[in-house]
């Protein structure tokens, strides 16, 4: 079942809406193209805040205007389930992270599309980005495995 903006996806007891306005990558974040202020919008899926569990803090490391490239460790973030590094997802200028996190971080894990995004950059994003179909197709094969299905 979709509509026009969003995909639903269900697999196993794991089921969401992803926005199809977003690029994802395999390390389950979701990048969004913001035309009107030339920035990216990132933020973490909700298979990965699934995994981490609610927000309990988090923290950038780096500074507004600061030079970034793929990969790099940008700050990290704590859940009730883990703590995990978060990285950069685009080559480019570091913008600034979510403030609203700080003061509400429950929206990390209720509205990870919306309200709860990470952090912006002026960039290019990943070139292995993938579109919603692509990203769900990945998604299939992590939750087999996950799950220990043979392909």
């Amino acid at each position: 079942m979709s509509d026009h903006t969003h995909h639903y996806y269900k697999r196993s007891r794991f089921k969401t809406r992803l926005p199809r306005d977003r690029m994802y990558l395999k390390s389950h974040y979701w990048i969004l193209s913001e035309p009107e202020t030339q920035m990216l919008r990132i933020g973490f899926t909700k298979f990965s805040v699934r995994m981490l569990g609610e927000m309990v803090e988090s923290d950038f490391e780096v500074k507004a205007g600061a030079d970034i490239q793929l990969g790099e460790v940008l700050g990290w973030i704590e859940g009730f389930k883990a703590t995990t590094d978060i990285y950069a997802v685009a080559t480019g200028v570091f913008q600034h992270g979510n403030d609203l996190l700080s003061s509400d971080p429950e929206l990390f894990f209720k509205k990870p599309y919306e309200e709860g995004w990470l952090y912006r950059v002026k960039g290019e994003p990943d070139s292995e980005a993938m579109n919603v179909e692509e990203y769900c197709d990945y998604l299939d094969a992590t939750i087999d495995q996950m799950q220990g299905v043979e392909a």
